[in-house]
């Protein structure tokens, strides 16, 4: 998304342009099962998914907030983050379109710049939130 804001450049409200992700697929749960270690069966086996309750294999939590936190680094730069919590609201199925938006909450000066706190959630295509939270960036002065 280009250079970097500043941390005088962002104010309370802002927020990027959403990211949208999808629709997701079931080799998007595969791939972020081996990159996270996260086999879980209901997240790539429909027979097992199927008979522990679920409509069909669905997509694991932090793959929703790793869309979030793709949209916070790409807007707030690569190792600004200084602290990301996730709470998970919801399921995703194989098909579902996220959208990940976020806005800045609150700035506070420090030493070379500030801190820079958002909230984010990610949504599907009906709006029901699937993962919602905080995070907290560092943004130097320019």
């Amino acid at each position: 998304m280009g250079q970097s804001p500043s941390f005088d450049s962002v104010n309370v409200g802002d927020a990027p342009p959403p990211l949208v992700c999808g629709p997701v697929t079931r080799t998007d749960f595969v791939r972020y099962a081996g990159a996270s270690h996260d086999f879980n069966p209901n997240h790539h086996d429909e027979v097992y998914a199927r008979e522990h309750g679920n409509k069909s294999v669905f997509g694991m939590g932090m793959l929703a907030g790793g869309y979030c936190a793709r949209l916070l680094t790409d807007w707030l730069g690569d190792g600004a983050l200084r602290r990301l919590r996730i709470r998970f609201a919801s399921r995703f199925w194989p098909g579902d379109v996220l959208t990940c938006t976020a806005r800045v909450t609150k700035k506070t000066e420090e030493v070379g710049g500030g801190l820079v706190e958002c909230e984010f959630t990610s949504v599907n295509q009906s709006g029901e939130v699937i993962v919602r939270g905080d995070a907290t960036a560092f943004l130097p002065r320019r």
